[in-house]
């Protein structure tokens, strides 16, 4: 299962972008083995970990997550034989949840509350860590190895599938570390190469990236988007910032199922939404890469659900459902 992690396949938008002039390809990421982009971060944190002596077969790794570092890891662990605790913020899709129970994770869901709430994920999970023997806290938002896992693959693999020819990458915003280290890698190979963000509205590191401050608001976009700046996040690699509304992330994502046939999380619309506007002022010159971090297929209770949608504000009626003959 290790060896399947990477090597993603990329696809060209078609009935999306066809009014566009740039070539736009989508790194699908939810084809790792575990379903996400964090497949990458979990094997490279681990490993780094092994090497210095930080873990042994036996011992429990506790890590804060919105669900898909978590699965990352867990696939990693069950590996190697360790034990997972993931704690989540209780706005994550409860088909995450579900998973990662399926696969032996112990998940402790904590509020939706701010970083240094005792309460919060954050916390919880480095009490947590302080208090479990022989345990180790990889902590994607510290971990350098965050970055690393995608200098040394994602980048390397979208310079290769685009033959040198991307002129733009546009990546969801969280922990930092997908944007940071594939727009690091690919900025020393060309460093015209444009890198930008999508990060979902009530998020504050679009206006950091601005050097403005902001308050943090309530978005339901899960795996983007931060209430602080992350130390795996350099801002500096980024080139321009495109604040994306749930709305906007959550339509996306049902255009591209129902469009291109590609199946992705709230914060691979986002992505692509951002992707979309940027596009617009690109030539046929350009080729447009944005990576879409995960599957759909955990959010079919809420952004692929008419009700869900209806009650939050987002589409005003449901899709008519054909009857069929018996």
């Amino acid at each position: 299962m290790i060896d399947l992690i990477g090597g993603t396949p990329m696809v060209r938008l078609n009935r999306m972008t066809r009014e566009l002039k740039p070539a736009m390809l989508a790194k699908l990421e939810y084809l790792n083995p575990g379903g996400s982009v964090k497949d990458r971060i979990g094997l490279v944190m681990l490993s780094e970990a092994e090497s210095e002596g930080l873990v042994r077969r036996g011992s429990t790794i506790v890590e804060p997550t919105s669900g898909n570092t978590g699965m990352g890891l867990a696939l990693v662990a069950i590996v190697k034989g360790y034990k997972v605790i993931c704690t989540v913020p209780d706005k994550m899709s409860e088909h995450k949840i579900d998973l990662l129970r399926a696969i032996g994770v112990d998940v402790r869901v904590t509020p939706t509350t701010s970083p240094d709430d005792p309460r919060g994920y954050l916390k919880v999970a480095e009490r947590i860590a302080r208090e479990t023997p022989d345990s180790f806290m990889p902590n994607q938002y510290e971990n350098m190895g965050n970055p690393r896992a995608h200098y040394a693959s994602t980048g390397p693999e979208i310079w290769e599938q685009t033959k040198g020819a991307v002129t733009v990458l546009v990546a969801g915003v969280g922990t930092g570390g997908t944007i940071t280290g594939t727009g690091r890698f690919l900025k020393e190979k060309n460093p015209a190469i444009r890198v930008v963000g999508a990060d979902p509205k009530g998020s504050i590191l679009a206006s950091r990236f601005r050097g403005k401050a902001s308050k943090p608001k309530q978005y339901r976009v899960e795996g983007i988007g931060e209430d602080f700046v992350p130390k795996t996040l350099d801002l500096s690699v980024i080139d321009d910032m495109v604040t994306v509304s749930d709305k906007d992330a959550f339509l996306t994502a049902r255009r591209l199922a129902k469009e291109e046939g590609i199946i992705a999380g709230g914060s691979s619309g986002a992505a692509v939404h951002a992707a979309l506007l940027v596009s617009r002022e690109l030539t046929a010159k350009d080729t447009v890469v944005v990576i879409l971090p995960d599957s759909g297929r955990s959010y079919t209770n809420k952004q692929f659900n008419d009700d869900w949608m209806i009650e939050h504000g987002f589409i005003q009626k449901r899709r008519k459902r054909r009857a069929h003959a018996a």
